[in-house]
């Protein structure tokens, strides 16, 4: 599974943020893992210097073999948060479309 990880210009994206987002999306996603050829997280600051709550917008893509990509987006107070929040999102909604496939 290649990953991929995007950032706006208000938020760092170096190379121990690549590996959080990695991490936190593969240990949410589990055993579906080996059923994704692709995932691409983007993580922006939907107010940029303005701060707030639940600024921080996750939006992840997942590319599962042999069907079109899925997408969730999350807003949470932090980076990790919105990252644990959208992989959360992210997990049910494949549970359900390979759910439905198995039901075929």
């Amino acid at each position: 599974m290649q990953f991929q990880l995007n950032t706006d210009a208000n938020i760092q994206g170096d190379d121990r943020l690549a590996e959080v987002a990695e991490s936190t999306v593969a240990s949410a996603l589990g055993h579906l893992t080996s059923r994704l050829s692709r995932i691409e997280v983007h993580l922006a600051d939907v107010n940029g210097a303005k701060g707030g709550a639940d600024d921080i917008r996750c939006t992840i893509e997942a590319r599962p073999e042999g069907m079109q990509p899925q997408t969730v987006s999350h807003h949470d107070a932090t980076v990790e948060a919105a990252l644990r929040g959208g992989a959360r999102k992210l997990r049910s909604l494949l549970d359900s479309e390979f759910g439905k496939l198995g039901r075929r």
